[in-house]
């Protein structure tokens, strides 16, 4: 998939810009944007929130799959309005 490919990914399933990340995946009719752990796929697939999808925006050292010591980062939720809160927080 070409990069264009994957921004018209982003766009169909109305990412916000800002919350761009180098993945994007579509699981169960939820956006997961970025490096989002496995655990809190699984809490949104059981909670069902009514949001579009979560989102890692960049790619933040000690995510899943990224290498580097750990840094603190959010992961949001977003909606279809482009809205985002904040769904977990790591350390």
């Amino acid at each position: 998939m070409s990069n264009s490919d994957l921004i018209d990914v982003k766009i169909k399933n109305k990412v916000p810009e800002k919350l761009y990340s180098c993945h994007t995946a579509i699981v169960q009719g939820y956006v997961i944007e970025g490096h989002v752990s496995a655990d809190l796929i699984l809490r949104l697939l059981k909670e069902k929130p009514r949001v579009l999808g979560l989102a890692v925006p960049g790619m933040p050292s000690g995510s899943p799959g990224m290498d580097g010591p750990p840094e603190p980062y959010n992961v949001l939720t977003f909606d279809k309005d482009g809205k985002t809160s904040v769904y977990a927080k790591r350390q």
